[in-house]
């Protein structure tokens, strides 16, 4: 497997303080396989002109001292803007799902990032196939399908708590690159989410199934989404400083038009536990669904690793990268990672980028958090 990033098929905008921002556009999911930050606005309440785009840079330096309110301006100014639910529900019939394809995963580019080649990158844990049926511990994990300017993409994302609607989340949480196509790009369409994507096994080893029995928890469209502004800076196919802050949440809203959340729907939700420290982190597992070769797609897969992930950055400014050996492929990004803190199972980082032997995932901040919490607060998407 080459690595790119781990979405399904190759898959901006800026920001300012009180200020009109620009447009953003999406990226890609299952492939192989971020800026820091801008200041908070004067409290003079006039809204000032929009940024241009020669000012985007600067902006993105002052991320890390937004306020909440210049994060809820950030949400509701350059979110997703959702499409007909039902057009999204009839676009996605069986024969779109089985033959949504990935693009391969993101590696470092060693040349232009030469202190790559000097990490002690963690070796290598074999993938494993959950068993079946899918238990609703693992019913929180499911397949995102996208349309890209390539054609239908496939990702993996996990139902993640909601502390604005306790019991009741329609949030999923994924990698940016699989909801976003970064610098100069758009967020992807007709984004829909499956959770517990072949839960009873009625597609394993190449099996006709219906849609009903690969989706037994239903099709939920994406009602809104939010990345981090410095993933809009993303260029190129290969792991970068942009890749430090590859994530991403969307809501979403069952495509049959139920009124029942996502959350209850499957049965739970894992809280996110932003701000661990690596050295916290004991015995690390990531899901997803990986599609390139060896694997085919239908099987949600995981790492188990007893050892702390390895940190590791491109940019020294930013949260790190974190790195556990994973043999997942393409089609695994945006998969959950997981791990006990204070007696729970949470998630604290999501699939990005690697190649053979390990995968690595963005470290998610003080600045995730904020981002995060602009969205919950109703910013960025539908309720």
């Amino acid at each position: 497997m080459t690595t790119q990033h781990r979405t399904a098929r190759r898959v901006r905008a800026a920001a300012a303080a009180l200020v009109t921002v620009l447009a953003v556009t999406t990226a890609a999911c299952q492939s192989q396989s971020p800026k820091p930050n801008p200041a908070p606005p004067g409290s003079s309440g006039a809204a000032k002109p929009g940024v241009d785009v020669k000012d985007i840079q600067s902006a993105l330096a002052k991320v890390s001292s937004w306020t909440a309110d210049d994060w809820a301006d950030w949400a509701e100014k350059n979110g997703f803007k959702p499409e007909d639910l039902q057009a999204i529900k009839a676009f996605w019939d069986r024969g779109r799902l089985s033959g949504a394809k990935g693009v391969d995963i993101e590696k470092p580019d060693t040349k232009k990032w030469p202190s790559m080649a000097d990490v002690n990158f963690p070796k290598a844990i074999a993938a494993k196939p959950q068993p079946h049926p899918y238990s609703a511990d693992t019913a929180v994990v499911g397949k995102i399908f996208i349309q890209t300017p390539e054609g239908e993409g496939q990702c993996s994302g996990t139902v993640v708590s909601d502390p604005a609607h306790p019991g009741k989340s329609n949030l999923v949480w994924t990698a940016a690159h699989c909801a976003h196509g970064g610098k100069g790009k758009d967020y992807f369409q007709k984004m829909a989410f499956v959770p517990a994507y072949n839960k009873s096994g009625a597609s394993s080893k190449g099996k006709d199934a219906t849609l009903e029995q690969v989706a037994p928890l239903g099709v939920w469209a994406a009602r809104g989404m939010l990345v981090m502004p410095q993933w809009l800076q993303k260029e190129g196919e290969h792991g970068s400083s942009a890749s430090q802050f590859d994530f991403a949440v969307v809501r979403v809203a069952a495509s049959d038009g139920s009124k029942r959340s996502l959350e209850e729907t499957v049965g739970g939700s894992m809280p996110i536990w932003f701000g661990a420290q690596p050295g916290d982190i004991a015995s690390p597992s990531s899901y997803g669904y990986p599609a390139a070769d060896p694997f085919d797609g239908e099987e949600l897969e995981h790492c188990d690793s007893a050892l702390k992930p390895t940190p590791f950055v491109f940019d020294a400014s930013r949260p790190p990268m974190l790195a556990i050996g994973c043999t997942m492929t393409g089609g695994s990004s945006g998969g959950g990672w997981f791990t006990k803190h204070d007696g729970k199972t949470v998630l604290f980082s999501d699939n990005s980028i690697g190649n053979d032997s390990w995968m690595a995932g963005p470290n998610l901040g003080p600045d995730a958090k904020r981002m995060f919490d602009a969205f919950v607060q109703g910013k960025g998407g539908q309720q």
